[in-house]
């Protein structure tokens, strides 16, 4: 098995960290997984950073003030070791015992999911709904069914990672963009089922504003890789929309066309070129 650089952002997860760096030593030692373990303190306010410290075989780096999930994980891709870089919350919510099936299986692949579709998945029933529609929304845009979008547990390659940077966000939707840019451009990607736990303490995500901050993202994603996903469906509708307004006004105005009707089709031919332009663009930059 190839060495792994386990990463493990943390804000204020004081009660959490101490038990999360136990278990994953363990599982680490006991199926001979070689590698390393990293934190990465987001600023935190509590004694998390403090706790860390008691791990000699842990490495901590820490962030001066609040960054961001996000940010925190790339903190810890850059300073990793090994080539292959595994992530997992601190919290004691995914299956920390999974860690070496998921890092074996990345013999084959760019990357390996935990997807949350095992016997026990905790997910808050408050944000279901919300989880449901974005992943409805990826699974279009993308062109692939996506079992779970934005899994907090798995593993990938560090370089592909680095060459994602600049797409992936410093919050919450660090996963989800990982989770696009790798199937848009074709890297095989591996879902392993795996169980879902309850959180110990309190969650940091606020639901209205990251599930915003989610859809937008996957739509600015797409569009960066797939444009024409975003583009197509737009211009079918507002085409649909002028042939009946056109239709209309031969009608209603004697074979006259309103002026409303002329800035419907002009915006519907804009959006067809600019649809275009964005897959060539995407295309040259792909080649």
């Amino acid at each position: 098995m190839q060495p792994i650089t386990v990463i493990i952002p943390a804000y204020n997860e004081g009660k959490a960290i101490g038990p999360t760096l136990e278990k994953v030593h363990q599982v680490m030692g006991e199926a001979d997984c070689p590698g390393e373990i990293v934190v990465v303190d987001d600023g935190s306010s509590d004694d998390t950073a403090a706790t860390v410290t008691q791990y000699d075989y842990v490495r901590l780096f820490r962030h001066p003030n609040n960054k961001g999930y996000g940010a925190s994980l790339k903190t810890g891709i850059r300073r990793a070791q090994h080539d292959v870089v595994l992530i997992i919350d601190a919290d004691g919510t995914y299956p920390i015992e999974m860690i070496p099936t998921i890092a074996e299986k990345m013999n084959a692949y760019d990357m390996v999911v935990g997807a949350r579709t095992g016997e026990t998945v905790e997910i808050p029933l408050v944000r279901r709904p919300a989880k449901w529609a974005l992943t409805r929304l990826a699974n279009y845009l993308s062109g692939i069914e996506i079992p779970d979008l934005n899994s907090g547990l798995r593993a990938f390659r560090r370089d592909v990672a680095i060459s994602f940077f600049r797409m992936l966000p410093s919050g919450f939707s660090f996963t989800t963009s990982i989770t696009l840019a790798m199937l848009t451009n074709d890297y095989n990607v591996l879902y392993v089922p795996i169980d879902y736990f309850k959180r110990t303490g309190q969650s940091k995500i606020r639901p209205f504003r990251d599930t915003i901050n989610f859809f937008s993202l996957v739509i600015r994603v797409v569009l960066s890789y797939r444009p024409l996903r975003v583009f197509v469906p737009v211009a079918i509708l507002l085409g649909l929309l002028s042939l009946g307004k056109v239709i209309y006004d031969i009608y209603a105005y004697d074979f006259h066309l309103a002026t409303s009707t002329v800035v419907l089709v002009t915006l519907t031919f804009q959006i067809i070129v600019l649809g275009l332009i964005a897959d060539l663009v995407v295309s040259l930059h792909k080649s």
